[in-house]
């Protein structure tokens, strides 16, 4: 059995597991009204929604394992207040991850 793509990155407090199920993906998608494909390519080029990729991190930490209230949490207290540039090498690994198997980003 193949083990699930997972993204490993420091958010928060410590570092976390970041992956999107494909029921998390349709969820996704659902919130941002837009198709995952779209979604991509727009945050990969820069244009994107900050709504969007707090999403994008919230799902992935649920993916990740964390339960949505934990998840939530740590968007309230760490995604929210931070730089935008803080967030985007995060949902752009998370992205990486589910379109391509493996993120440019994650520094491996």
């Amino acid at each position: 059995m193949n083990e699930p793509l997972t993204f490993r990155k420091f958010f928060g407090d410590a570092e976390r597991d970041f992956h999107l199920t494909p029921e998390l993906i349709f969820e996704l998608e659902r919130i941002t009204g837009t198709g995952i494909g779209g979604l991509s390519r727009r945050v990969f080029t820069g244009d994107f929604r900050h709504a969007e990729l707090l999403h994008v991190i919230r799902l992935g930490l649920i993916g990740g394992g964390e339960t949505p209230e934990e998840a939530n949490s740590l968007i309230e207290a760490y995604g929210k207040p931070r730089p935008i540039a803080e967030l985007v090498p995060i949902a752009l690994g998370i992205l990486e991850t589910v379109m391509f198997g493996k993120a440019k980003t994650d520094g491996e």
